[in-house]
């Protein structure tokens, strides 16, 4: 990828995308889904995520979404893609966290987090970002096993 400056344009939408987060509802889903919702398996996953009646159902479709919303302007070039990586590292925390069933997903659900995905494999630095944030989160999980 060809560096190139940020314009002040795609300083707003990154500033935009960040006050965005903030909101106080957009807290409690991020916080649940990014520190409390940790599923080993699709059938845990789909629990959730496919569950209207589950209380997290929400949280969990609020936080995809503007990730894969974000990931889809950087694509459609909105934003910067340098700019947006080394601003926001949530979305690939997310595709990192369900990597271990992200197959499984998929066969169910085979637009789940597509755009972000998408961005790991077109930028270069965003594969980085998601490499080093891969291997916190398969640390994390291990934490979290029963035993350890």
């Amino acid at each position: 990828m060809e560096r190139m400056l940020a314009t002040p344009a795609d300083a707003e939408i990154i500033l935009k995308l960040y006050q965005l987060r903030t909101e106080a509802l957009m807290r409690q889903a991020r916080a649940w889904i990014t520190g409390e919702f940790w599923p080993n398996s699709a059938e845990e996953f789909f629990a959730v995520a496919t569950n209207p009646a589950d209380p997290h159902n929400a949280y969990f479709r609020q936080v995809i979404t503007y990730w894969e919303m974000a990931a889809a302007m950087v694509l459609h070039g909105a934003v910067s893609a340098e700019l947006f990586v080394d601003c926001n590292g949530e979305g690939f925390f997310l595709l990192a966290k369900f990597a271990h069933i992200l197959d499984a997903i998929r066969e169910k659900n085979p637009m789940f987090m597509t755009k972000t995905s998408e961005l790991v494999n077109r930028f270069t630095a965003a594969a980085a970002r998601y490499e080093a944030v891969l291997k916190s989160v398969e640390a994390r999980r291990q934490s979290l096993q029963p035993g350890r």
